[in-house]
C-alpha cells in the first residue's frame, strides 16, 4: 500500500514534493520548514519560534495519517547556523517523548531566505 498524505493544517509543497507519503507501515514527512499553513510566510524570527512551527507542520502530517508524534522513529535536522543547535534541541525536546527518534543533524543553506531551519521524519505505524 503506497498513499500520499495531505492536509490543509500545514503548508502546501512550495516545489514538486508532496506533503509526505504512506508506504506500507512507514510514513515519509518532507522536509518540513516554519511557514504558516494559512499564509505560506516564514513564521517567527528566532530558532525556537522556526522550530515550534515546523515540528507544527510535520505534527499536522503525521495527524493526517492516522499517526503522532510517538510514531516517529528518525529525524534530519538542517539548521542554517551550528549555533542554534542547542535552543533548537530545546524546543524539539518537547515534541518527542522519550524514547526519542533517532536524529541527524546539520548545517547548511536553506532555500528560503530568512529560514533558520527545515526537518524532516521517518514514523513507523505497524504492529
Amino acid at each position: 500500500m503506497k498513499e500520499v498524505i495531505k492536509t490543509d493544517k500545514a503548508p502546501t509543497a512550495i516545489g514538486p514534493y508532496s506533503q509526505g507519503w504512506r508506504a506500507g507501515d512507514f510514513i515519509f514527512v518532507a522536509g518540513q520548514g516554519p511557514l504558516d499553513p494559512q499564509t505560506g510566510k516564514i513564521k517567527g524570527n528566532t530558532i525556537e519560534e522556526q522550530t515550534k512551527q515546523t515540528l507544527e507542520n510535520i505534527k499536522a502530517i503525521l495527524q493526517a495519517s492516522g499517526a503522532d508524534m510517538r510514531d516517529v522513529v528518525k529525524v534530519t535536522v538542517i539548521l542554517t547556523n551550528p549555533s542554534s543547535f542547542k535552543p533548537m534541541n530545546e524546543v524539539y525536546k518537547t515534541f518527542f517523548p522519550e524514547p526519542f527518534p533517532a536524529r541527524t543533524t546539520y548545517c547548511a543553506e536553506l532555500v528560503l531566505p530568512n529560514m533558520l531551519v527545515e526537518i524532516e521524519a521517518i514514523a513507523y505505524v505497524g504492529k
